[in-house]
């Protein structure tokens, strides 16, 4: 292929330059005020109905249960989409890519 004998396409002939990464950068300011909303959103529900809910999503997941219902009455009672997560994660855990070089 180096020798150019055999064309490949995006590989030895017609490449493109590569783009720009752009990285995306969170204004400290907007974190902050984000952390703010949670903590007050967290403050006014029942932690003992967001916990129950989200512990029943993390033992369905265990199970072969449809984890909908599960998910539906954790958002009900005001658990975050991080904590529902995080009891999905504690059960399936969390894909890692493997990086080949």
């Amino acid at each position: 292929m180096e020798a150019k004998e055999q064309l490949v396409v995006g590989v030895n002939a017609y490449r493109t330059p590569e783009p720009p990464v752009t990285v995306m950068r969170v204004d400290p300011a907007l974190e902050a005020a984000q952390v703010r909303r949670v903590q007050a959103f967290r403050s006014r529900r029942s932690s003992t109905a967001a916990r129950q809910a989200v512990d029943a999503v993390r033992e369905a997941a265990k199970g072969t249960e449809n984890l909908m219902p599960r998910i539906l009455d954790a958002v009900k009672a005001e658990a975050t989409l991080g904590e529902i997560s995080d009891a999905m994660r504690d059960v399936f855990g969390e894909y890692r890519e493997t990086v080949v070089v």
